[in-house]
C-alpha cells in the first residue's frame, strides 16, 4: 500500500482530468448534434442537388445522420464512463474515438486528393442534366431548377449554353435562369441577346467551383482540425484510465 500523501497527489490529478474530459465529451456530442442537424437538413432540402450528382438517390444525407447519431451516443457515453471512473469504459471511448479521427483523416485526404475528379463528375453530371433538360417532373430537371434559382446562375458556364440544348429551340431558356419572372416573357428566353439582360449570366458550375476552390483552404483546415480535435480525446481518457487504474492499484 502507498502512501497516503501519493494517493492524495493523484487524487487532484484525476479530478483535474474528469473535468476536462466531461468538457470535451461534451463538445464532442455538441458536434454529433451538429452532423446530425447537416443532415436531416440536407436529406430535405438538397436532395435534388444529391440526386444530379448521381442517376440513383444517394447515401450522404444518411451517412451524416448516421454518424452524428453515433457521435451523440458515444459523447453521452463518455461523460458516463468519466463520471462512473471506469477504466474500461475509457479506454472503450478511446478506441471509439480513435476510429473516429482515423476515419476522419481518410476521408479528408481523399476528399483533397480527388477534389479534381469530383469536380470533373459533378461537372459532367450537370452538363447531362442541362443537355436532358425537359418539361418532365424528372428530378434531374427539378435539380436543375432548384441549383440555378438558389445560385442565381444559369447554363453550365454561362447563360448560352442553353441555347445549344434541344429545350431552347421550343421553349427558350428555362424560367429558372429569370432574375424576375415578370421581365421574362417567352420571345425574351427565345431570343439569347435580349435574355442576358434578364437572366443570371454566370454558370452554375462556374460558379460552384469557384465557391468550392475559394474556400478549399478554410474547408480543409476545418475538416483537419475536427479530425484532429480526437486527439485530445485519446490522451484524456488513456491518462484517466491510466490514473484511475494506478490509484486502485496503490489502495490495495
Amino acid at each position: 500500500m502507498s502512501p497516503p500523501s501519493r494517493r492524495l497527489q493523484t487524487k487532484p490529478v484525476i479530478t483535474c482530468l474528469k473535468t476536462f474530459l466531461i468538457s470535451y465529451s461534451l463538445i464532442f456530442w455538441f458536434t454529433g448534434v451538429i452532423l446530425l442537424a447537416v443532415g436531416v437538413w440536407g436529406k430535405v432540402s438538397l436532395e435534388a442537388y444529391f440526386t444530379l450528382a448521381s442517376e440513383e438517390s444517394t447515401n450522404a444525407p444518411y451517412v451524416l445522420i448516421g454518424t452524428g447519431a453515433t457521435i451523440v451516443i458515444f459523447g453521452l457515453f463518455g461523460c458516463f464512463a468519466t463520471c462512473r471512473g471506469s477504466p474500461w469504459m475509457l479506454k472503450l471511448y478511446a478506441m471509439f474515438l480513435t476510429l473516429v479521427f482515423l476515419a476522419e483523416l481518410v476521408a479528408g485526404v481523399s476528399g483533397f486528393i480527388f477534389r479534381h475528379e469530383i469536380k470533373d463528375k459533378l461537372g459532367v453530371a450537370y452538363k447531362n442534366a442541362v443537355a436532358s433538360y425537359n418539361n418532365s417532373t424528372d428530378s434531374s430537371n427539378i435539380a436543375v431548377d432548384a441549383i440555378q434559382r438558389t445560385l442565381h446562375c444559369c447554363g453550365v458556364n454561362n447563360y448560352t449554353d442553353w441555347g445549344e440544348t434541344a429545350y431552347f429551340k421550343d421553349n427558350g431558356i428555362p424560367a429558372s435562369c429569370c432574375k424576375d419572372d415578370l421581365n421574362c416573357p417567352p420571345e425574351t428566353l427565345h431570343d439569347l441577346e435580349k435574355a442576358g439582360k434578364e437572366v443570371y449570366t454566370v454558370g452554375c458550375f462556374a460558379r460552384v467551383t469557384h465557391v468550392m476552390e475559394s474556400n478549399l483552404g478554410i474547408i480543409a483546415g476545418i475538416s483537419f482540425g475536427i479530425a484532429f480535435f480526437q486527439l485530445i480525446g485519446i490522451f484524456l481518457s488513456c491518462c484517466l484510465s491510466r490514473y484511475i487504474t494506478n490509484n486502485q492499484y496503490e489502495m490495495v
